[in-house]
């Protein structure tokens, strides 16, 4: 399971879109850096298959191999943690666990369940949520200051727009490829 203490400040999240170059992607990310792995467009067979792959890429450069979804699955998966809303991920020994958040509700969630990190989005236009509203920089950087863990700046993030918010950790999907 998890063997680094320090959270990554750079994490990958799959998606179906990004699938073709994860491999890839994976191998370029610094040394210690951080992967989502979520694809739920695949059954269960096929995506613990994939997660399997995947993993063993992440773990080869030192990266942490995050599991969308419970914690029992994250576990017996072999995940060194889960991925998911606050109330949702369980909880079991060894695991890390990382909540997503989307307003300051949710950051309370967040706090209570006293998560190792929180990802924080919608900061910019994304193509996950095409037209949705986003957080913007100073919204984000309110929500921010809430959480009483590690937050994680995600959505229409690349490493420009990571210099433009001035944040120490930030995910993406098509923004590492």
């Amino acid at each position: 399971m998890a063997k680094i203490q320090a959270l990554p400040a750079l994490w990958l999240i799959s998606d179906a879109r990004n699938d073709a170059a994860l491999e890839e992607a994976l191998r370029q990310l610094p040394r210690g850096s951080g992967f989502v792995f979520r694809h739920y467009h695949l059954n269960d067979q096929a995506r613990r298959k994939r997660f399997r792959q995947l993993a063993s890429i992440a773990r080869a450069s030192d990266h942490l191999a995050i599991l969308s979804g419970h914690a029992d699955l994250a576990f017996e998966w072999g995940a060194d943690g889960v991925y998911g809303p606050p109330g949702k991920l369980g909880n079991r020994p060894g695991l890390l666990r990382f909540a997503t958040a989307h307003d300051a509700g949710e950051i309370l969630l967040a706090n209570r369940a006293m998560v190792d990190g929180v990802f924080l989005s919608p900061v910019f236009p994304t193509r996950s949520h095409k037209g949705g509203a986003c957080l913007g920089i100073s919204h984000f950087n309110a929500l921010a200051l809430q959480a009483e863990m590690p937050v994680i700046a995600l959505g229409g993030m690349n490493a420009e727009r990571a210099k433009e918010l001035d944040w120490p950790r930030w995910a993406a999907i098509d923004g590492l490829l």
